[in-house]
């Protein structure tokens, strides 16, 4: 229920845009290619299981912890329109 020169499906036009971008974020965070062998942050093996897991990783558990912590705290979200809603958190 969109009003005044908003088109009636603007609200969901903007989450559907909202989640998309979050998507592609993470998608292009994902690894690719061959798993390393070793970390490459520390140097630790990486263990097998991790590896069959998860193609193309890079970092052992540990160091990914760390750099998925990093990438929260760096990530502050969308405010695309500057909402009331989003003005009010």
């Amino acid at each position: 229920m969109a009003g005044g020169w908003a088109k009636d499906d603007a609200v969901t036009e903007q989450i559907d845009s909202t989640v998309e971008d979050g998507l592609a974020r993470v998608r292009s965070r994902l690894p690719q290619g061959e798993s390393r062998r070793h970390c490459q942050e520390c140097d630790d093996p990486i263990p097998e299981a991790r590896r069959q897991a998860l193609p193309g990783v890079r970092l052992c558990l540990a160091c990914q912890e760390e750099a998925d912590r990093e990438a929260a705290s760096d990530f502050s979200g969308y405010n695309r329109r500057g909402s009331k809603d989003s003005q009010l958190r």
